[in-house]
């Protein structure tokens, strides 16, 4: 008895839950969510790799349609962003209006974690759920005096619905089977923040899509498992780039590294979708 309890126990947060029914039809849609322009590259490794070098960032957040239902990952820069940070000359919800898309359609709002360029259009998806790592929840109780966390204000104050995802306990709350099939799943990685997470994807067609959020920033850095300077566990985020490339290998997957420009292109440009 105990045996099968644990069994049981094991698949809720496994990537490959047991499915009841064949899996909805996926698609995915890569939004531009603002760049960094001459970005300082020093702080992205702990080795020196980039110093004195500066380089042109994406800020890619990316939609996705299950069945009937719609998750958006990551909210990406404001549009009001300056300085090395432009924001998109499109919000996203303009984006998506152009392919019919309300923002009260969106059930979910995923965050890979809470830096100020994953979270700043979030407010206009105030009726969705949040789904967020509980350890970065709980940092967000006493943020950095740097960090604006107005963009989650509707959640914080406790006016919109939040979900904290993977607790720590390697059984019961490991990754979030988000819509329950398997097929859209927040992957837990830590390291860079003590919350973040990656979302794989699984297309019909293209097969998994691993987007890595900023457990990597540049393609180099998955190839080389460089860590970055700023990341507030070193230790973790070895751990995290092992398990992500276990991921990786055994699902043959397209990994995309959202902050990469050359990485992005991997996905087709927005309006069309991967499928």
């Amino acid at each position: 008895m105990k045996k099968a309890i644990l069994v049981a126990l094991l698949a809720i947060g496994s990537t490959t839950p047991a499915r009841s029914a064949p899996p909805a039809d996926l698609e995915l849609w890569r939004l531009d969510c603002g760049r960094f322009v001459n970005y300082d590259m020093a702080s992205l490794s702990d080795d020196d790799r980039y110093k004195g070098q500066k380089r042109d960032l994406a800020d890619s957040c990316y939609l996705i349609r299950h069945g009937s239902e719609y998750m958006l990952w990551d909210a990406g820069l404001a549009t009001t962003a300056t300085g090395f940070t432009v924001g998109p000359k499109l919000s996203i919800v303009q984006q998506i209006a152009q392919i019919g898309v309300r923002p009260e359609q969106i059930k979910f709002l995923g965050l890979s974690h809470w830096h100020p360029d994953h979270i700043g259009q979030a407010t206009d998806f105030a009726r969705s759920k949040l789904l967020i790592g509980a350890a970065d929840w709980e940092q967000l109780k006493t943020p950095p005096r740097w960090l604006n966390t107005a963009p989650l204000a509707p959640w914080m104050t406790g006016g919109s619905a939040v979900e904290t995802v993977s607790r720590g306990d390697p059984v019961l709350s490991h990754d979030k089977d988000v819509f329950g099939d398997g097929t859209v799943v927040m992957i837990k990685t830590p390291g860079h923040t003590p919350g973040h997470h990656a979302l794989l994807v699984r297309l019909k067609h293209k097969g998994v899509v691993l987007l890595s959020g900023d457990l990597y920033h540049q393609h180099e850095s998955y190839d080389y498992s460089v860590v970055p300077s700023e990341n507030q566990d070193r230790a973790a985020t070895l751990a995290s780039f092992d398990r992500f490339k276990r991921l990786a290998v055994r699902y043959k997957a397209t990994v995309i590294v959202p902050h990469d420009m050359r990485d992005i292109a991997a996905l087709p440009a927005f309006p069309s979708s991967a499928r």
